[in-house]
């Protein structure tokens, strides 16, 4: 609603008389009454419809986080645009902004007045260019909570005592702070519904279902989907011999093309001559869509959850429990060690994490305007000869590295399932048939092997990245003097001859030498601690 004094003031600036509209990039003359046509810029244009009076534009794109993260939010289509009301305050929570298509207009007007005769004005309009996506605010921002603690009827501000700005002392860690714990967000949802009190229809679906009879009762509202994999763990007493009866017809559904009779008829010869196999040492050897090998799996395997062969699909029948050829088949959950302690920190390892923490999406930071995900059916397959102008053809195919190690390569993540035929190292092989012959009983942890062998194996091959990575490591060369221990400095100065100088005693140097003897001492490995079944699976797919 505009005021009075804004109507007045919006009087005064309009009022003069019109004497001339031009429009730049006008092709043909103009007309009275008529149209013509006008040469647009090809200059695409992204806007922001921002829910506030922006005096700064510097203080705006703050609220925005910046020309940095508009730009990455923009390459995302999935994201929305996130402002905070109070940029510098790690606890405001954010205004999410939808992601919407549009075809508009840039214009610029310009108006030129006579000094002389201030209602003689001139308009100039021009287009900047297209504008093809827009950025709108139509939800409500989230709830706000403050760092302040109420003591003795007023507010006391903590941001001071609970945010890190500088290298603090053990007495800024230990001092007493009231608890604030606010959540990352209050509400899932920005914008009203309007439901009336009324039940969901799924829910109401899924709650006439009979529960299942299992201890474990998280998401016991969620359908099952309809990939129809067996689950078999290490304590159960037999293995399946047939899939289920939905399976094999889940998958002749879909299965419609030729490619993928192919990729069915291969599959099958995979698991008859290996009994076991890891979904990455399936994904390695076959080029087939992800969602496309979840429903062709549980026609020939089943899947085992627990035991040494956990996380691997077992071809149906066959139960690695009762047979000691299995053992070369079993997984061994590798991670690269991160710590001083093994002489490996984080930016000391070229090998990236799958995922951070700091990564982290909130539901409400995703554009739901997204356009839905393609369905299985609506996956092409290259079909007959491509021309020089189609795209080039997509492979699913992994690397061979994905499944295989070897010595002098490192693993592609921090985080392996390694098969122990897949270790392809002769001093690994030793240390796995080390009881070749004598195997008597089946350990859940360690399988048909000697027990420990887990542990022995994660030492030896963590050896040999620490070696791999020193080697690819480049040498650094000191650019500041070493500390010595009695306040000497020691450096080296290049001598115009060709020689060195070193200022410094010999007793200092070997006292050197004995601490770097004990700096290599502590490097050691230590014995592992061993791995309680922490594992990424594809267990939640079949779920």
């Amino acid at each position: 609603m505009a005021t009075p004094g804004a109507m007045d003031q919006r009087d005064v600036m309009l009022n003069f008389t019109l004497k001339e509209l031009s429009l730049s990039g006008r092709t043909g003359g103009a007309t009275p009454g008529g149209s013509s046509a006008v040469e647009l810029r090809n200059k695409k244009l992204v806007c922001v419809e921002y829910p506030a009076m922006v005096t700064s534009v510097e203080r705006m794109l703050e609220t925005l986080g910046g020309e940095h993260t508009v730009t990455k939010t923009f390459s995302d289509p999935s994201r929305r645009l996130e402002m905070r009301f109070r940029p510098r305050d790690p606890f405001c929570h954010s205004l999410c902004g939808n992601r919407l298509p549009s075809s508009n207009l840039l214009l610029r007007v310009r108006r030129r007045v006579r000094k002389k005769d201030p209602k003689d004005a001139q308009i100039q309009m021009d287009i900047m260019g297209i504008i093809g996506t827009t950025y709108k605010f139509q939800g409500m921002v989230d709830f706000q909570c403050l760092a302040v603690d109420s003591q003795n009827g007023k507010n006391v501000s903590l941001y001071d005592k609970i945010i890190l700005r500088k290298a603090e002392n053990q007495a800024f860690f230990a001092q007493d702070v009231p608890y604030f714990l606010p959540p990352a967000i209050f509400s899932r949802l920005d914008s009203p519904v309007d439901y009336f009190y009324r039940p969901d229809a799924v829910q109401k679906l899924t709650s006439s279902l009979p529960l299942p009879v299992s201890k474990n009762f998280i998401g016991l509202n969620r359908a099952r989907r309809p990939h129809n994999a067996i689950f078999i763990s290490f304590t159960d007493p037999a293995v399946p011999t047939e899939c289920l009866e939905a399976a094999r017809v889940n998958w002749g559904r879909l299965c419609l093309k030729e490619q993928d009779l192919e990729s069915e008829e291969k599959v099958k010869k995979m698991f008859e001559s290996r009994p076991i196999w890891s979904r990455n040492a399936l994904k390695a050897n076959l080029d087939l869509h992800p969602d496309k090998l979840k429903l062709l799996l549980p026609v020939y395997a089943y899947y085992m959850v627990t035991g040494p062969w956990r996380s691997l699909w077992v071809r149906l029948g066959y139960d690695p429990r009762k047979t000691t050829e299995s053992k070369k088949y079993q997984i061994l959950d590798f991670r690269i060690r991160v710590s001083s302690k093994y002489g490996c920190t984080p930016p000391n390892i070229p090998v990236k994490a799958k995922r951070s923490t700091l990564s982290y999406s909130l539901p409400t930071t995703l554009n739901k305007t997204a356009p839905p995900a393609a369905s299985l059916l609506d996956i092409p397959a290259p079909e007959g000869p491509s021309t020089s102008r189609d795209p080039p053809p997509v492979s699913f195919q992994l690397k061979e590295s994905a499944y295989i190690f070897r010595d002098g390569l490192l693993p592609p993540h921090r985080q392996m399932f390694y098969q122990l035929c897949d270790l392809d190292v002769d001093s690994i092989r030793e240390v796995i048939s080390q009881n070749d012959g004598e195997e008597q009983e089946c350990d859940e942890r360690d399988g048909w092997c000697v027990v420990g062998t887990t542990d022995k194996l994660r030492d030896v091959i963590s050896a040999m990245i620490k070696k791999v990575v020193k080697e690819k490591k480049p040498e650094k060369r000191d650019r500041f003097p070493k500390r010595r221990r009695k306040g000497h400095l020691k450096y080296t100065v290049n001598d115009p001859k060709g020689e060195d100088e070193e200022e410094d005693d010999e007793e200092e140097e070997e006292g050197d030498n004995k601490e770097d003897e004990e700096e290599n001492e502590n490097d050691e490995f230590q014995p592992s601690e061993g791995s309680e079944n922490e594992m990424e699976t594809e267990i939640l797919d079949y779920m």
